[in-house]
């Protein structure tokens, strides 16, 4: 699955109340407080089956599912839940129970006062049911309840049930117990939600259930060939691209050349072209010193699994790039063999962590602790080895393969996911093999996995016959990570109503996938898709949050969309009123994403930010996007920003001058506003080059002061101090 977007970390999950033009809300209900009458029998009614032979089961209101059909609950009981980084404690009824003879657990969390609605979030890797402290004061603070589960343990040991089913089961269940709790007998009208492998889950519960959910919010969708193929290009650009990448992102830049292609070898301008005809946007390649493949390390695995032979095919059959002599994969594979010297077993050889779900719950293990002294490692191995296996050759673990964590001198350390059974039995003597043919021959996967042909960005691969130029693997790996993640490989025929959310910026999953997913919906829906659809891009977004400070002047968070989106879908489904419309974007050959320069016509939820330098030294010049001065002089800066239209207001605005990330200037905006336009003037003390960055906050009318519905962009320029 694609990498979690971090709904505890990433940011604050917060409410918007409507604008005048909505119909209010029915008047709240209030929790009773009476015990539950849960009756622990199973469930009675028709059976769920496939909707088609051999296809998903498909869950609606009435049937049930033949697996979770006898729902407990064991506890009930008042909280607390705080979310610290919103400031925000809400008071919840806390039930939870399961499903009898199953895994399957669920957690709700009901408001004292409650307006009819339910918010259920997802990720497939989700152990735990326990809901982030967000989502729950996200919901609770809307009058609405919360649910969660742990989709019978997560992925992959939970099976098909976990794509959608157990959610569903949940949400079913939930109304039942909604039901006692405010002692009313109208149905709660329930919305799903989800990011990256979240959003396949999503899509899965909207396109195989009916009357379960009635909308639903995936956001940074992948396609359905998207794992391991976007996060294989990826790695194969971080590699062969690794020395140029300082240039390229300098040509991308505000003032740069706008040519990231200039002074790059033959073959590192094809793996470019590569990288970005699969969907990479160009934009996103600012944060390649942290990037290396997504999720890729917690799929990697399975592919292997999948398709076993690959690795021999790759290195000995024609037409695989690792048999090509033009190409760097030969002279970049280290197959180098060594002998254990002694275990290495102190405190400066760390453990590797363990990978996680976006709750930080570990869903493939730590690395064992300590590592391996050898006779020899590889003169030059930087780089090279990042990824590669520790292959045993002799000793009591021969013929088992571990991943390598780190060199450091002469001793490796161990890789996330290594065996300690395995890792306990080497001993000093034993042969090893550092031996990176497997993650090598993977960076090249994508050319050897040409999907149908409406996914476009494969098109790359396909001669002028649309045949594939490259010899295909018997298995197409990514629609079976999809369905193991959804539980059904997305179609387009959703129920209910969907608000999609992609960002611009997206180097994981990549921004066109929304596109493939809006045009399978249109050939559902023909001319009505606006009646049940939208698609918002978010520009100077990524698939995960911010990491650091430093990464916030670069990109914002996206989730004040997922605010609004949710509960935009909820009035339309309980008044009929129509959200904002869809952003208006264009798809080029080169399968980027653009998206108009005016917010009247881009659409959707953000606000559109310019920056430009408007004066040097107290001088008045042509609004530029780099300027030069010198250390000491005064730069002024002017900042444009714009609402599409009856979308929210300006509230904030606020400036850094860096690269730090701190945003120490705020401008003052008195009167919030569908536009803005603010100036300030700032002095860099030293010689350097600068990128100030202005960032804009939005909300929607009449939300009030809260940390609540806030939707950002930004803009840069650059200044260069002599």
């Amino acid at each position: 699955m694609l990498v979690a977007v971090g709904l505890v970390t990433a940011g604050t999950l917060v409410s918007c109340s409507k604008d005048s033009s909505e119909p209010p809300l029915p008047a709240a209900k209030t929790d009773l407080g009476h015990p539950l009458q849960i009756d622990a029998k199973v469930l009675q009614g028709p059976a769920c089956v496939p909707a088609s032979e051999g296809g998903a089961i498909r869950v609606t209101e009435p049937c049930v599912d033949p697996v979770l059909n006898r729902p407990y609950v064991d506890l009930d009981e008042k909280r607390k839940v705080t979310d610290k980084s919103a400031g925000v404690t809400v008071d919840v009824r806390y039930v939870h129970g399961g499903f009898t003879g199953t895994k399957a657990k669920f957690a709700l969390y009901f408001p004292e006062r409650y307006q009819g609605r339910f918010f259920e979030s997802t990720y497939p890797t989700l152990s735990t049911e326990e809901a982030a402290p967000n989502a729950v004061t996200f919901a609770i603070t809307n009058g609405a309840y919360a649910v969660s589960t742990n989709n019978a343990g997560g992925l992959p040991g939970a099976g098909d049930i976990a794509g959608y089913r157990v959610n569903a089961a949940a949400a079913k269940f939930s109304r039942t117990v909604a039901k006692q709790v405010y002692g009313d007998n109208a149905r709660p009208r329930g919305y799903i939600y989800g990011a990256s492998g979240g959003a396949y889950q999503t899509i899965g519960a909207l396109e195989n259930t009916e009357g379960v959910w009635d909308g639903g919010v995936p956001m940074v969708p992948g396609s359905p060939n998207a794992i391991p193929s976007s996060m294989t290009v990826e790695l194969l650009a971080l590699r062969v691209l690794r020395d140029a990448f300082p240039r390229i992102v300098d040509a991308l830049e505000p003032g740069g050349s706008g040519d990231p292609y200039a002074a790059l070898t033959d073959e590192q301008q094809s793996v470019l072209h590569e990288a970005t005809r699969l969907g990479l946007p160009l934009g996103g390649w600012w944060d390649y010193r942290n990037m290396s493949g997504g999720a890729f390390f917690a799929v990697a695995g399975g592919v292997r699994i999948l398709d076993p032979t690959y690795v021999d095919d790759f290195w000995t059959k024609p037409g695989y790039a690792g048999t090509d002599p033009a190409s760097s994969a030969g002279a970049a594979r280290i197959q180098h063999e060594a002998v254990v010297t002694a275990l290495a077993d102190v405190p400066a050889v760390p453990a590797r962590p363990a990978l996680a779900d976006v709750q930080g719950t570990p869903t493939i293990p730590a690395a064992p602790p300590g590592g391996l002294t050898l006779s020899s490692v590889p003169a030059d191995p930087t780089g090279n080895l990042t990824g590669a296996d520790i292959v045993v050759l002799s000793g009591a673990a021969a013929g088992k393969t571990i991943p390598l964590g780190d060199v450091r001198g002469d001793t490796v350390t161990y890789g996330t996911g290594a065996d300690p059974a395995v890792t306990a039995a080497i001993r000093p003597g034993d042969r090893i093999r550092l031996d990176n043919s497997w993650i090598l021959a993977l960076e090249y996967y994508q050319r050897y996995q040409v999907p149908p042909t409406d996914e476009y960005a494969w098109d790359q691969f396909r001669g002028a016959d649309r045949a594939p130029q490259y010899p295909q693997r018997p298995i197409l790996a990514g629609p079976t990570f999809a369905q193991a993640a959804s539980g059904a490989i997305p179609t387009g025929t959703f129920h209910g109503k969907m608000i999609m959310l992609a960002s611009l910026l997206d180097t994981e999953a990549f921004p066109w996938p929304a596109d493939w997913y809006r045009k399978r919906a249109q050939g559902h829906l023909g001319a009505k898709l606006n009646d049940d659809y939208r698609l918002w891009f978010t520009a100077n977004a990524d698939h995960i949050p911010p990491q650091d400070a430093a990464a916030e002047t670069h990109v914002v968070r996206y989730l004040g969309a997922l605010q609004q989106a949710v509960l935009y879908l909820d009035a339309w489904v309980r008044d009929g009123t129509a959200p904002p419309a869809s952003t208006a974007y264009q798809v080029d050959g080169d399968t980027q994403i653009h998206v108009p320069a005016a917010a009247a016509e881009r659409h959707g939820v953000q606000p559109v930010v310019d920056l430009a330098v408007t004066k040097v030294d107290g001088r008045d010049i042509q609004a530029a996007e780099r300027a030069e001065t010198s250390a000491g002089r005064p730069v002024t800066l002017t900042a444009t920003a714009q609402m599409p239209p009856g979308t929210g207001e300006i509230v904030s605005a606020e400036w850094d001058f860096d690269g730090k990330g701190g945003y120490p200037e705020k401008s003052d905006i008195d009167k919030p506003d569908q536009n803005a336009r603010l100036t300030i003037t700032h002095t860099f003390a030293k010689a350097g080059t600068y990128f100030p960055v202005v960032r804009v906050t939005s909300r929607q009318p009449g939300a009030g002061d809260g940390p609540y519905g806030l939707v950002q962009n930004l803009a840069r320029v650059r200044v260069v101090v002599r």
